[in-house]
């Protein structure tokens, strides 16, 4: 099954993800890769809800905000190139959590900006 001298989140097999070891039991290393992804990703649920909810983006800065969804878009790319799934499933709900809270941001202060507030 794949390159048996790579890591198991990087081995290429026929299957599709997640990638399964000989016994089809996840590897140690996928496992803290899905506990991580849960951890980082279910934290940002609670404030994209809230920014959701109250439209309050006072405390959010634009310019920080938008490095990170583009960091986090970035790794997910590396994640795709890897074929590492953990940090695609990651990646990809937390670029989308982001992603609304910038555009959020963006859209609020624009419509402020034009009611001169």
């Amino acid at each position: 099954m794949g390159d048996p001298g790579r890591p198991l989140a990087l081995r290429r097999t026929n299957r599709n993800p997640p990638v399964l070891d000989e016994l089809h039991t996840l590897s140690l290393a996928d496992w803290i890769g899905y506990i991580a992804a849960a951890l980082t990703t279910s934290s940002f649920v609670p404030q994209a809800l809230l920014t959701l909810r109250t439209r309050d983006v006072s405390g959010i800065s634009l310019g920080m905000y938008a490095a990170f969804t583009l960091g986090v878009a970035l790794w997910l790319v590396y994640g795709l190139v890897l074929r590492a799934w953990p940090i695609v499933v990651a990646n990809t709900l937390t670029v989308a959590l982001a992603a609304t809270i910038l555009v959020t941001k963006i859209v609020v202060e624009r419509t402020a900006r034009r009611q001169g507030r």
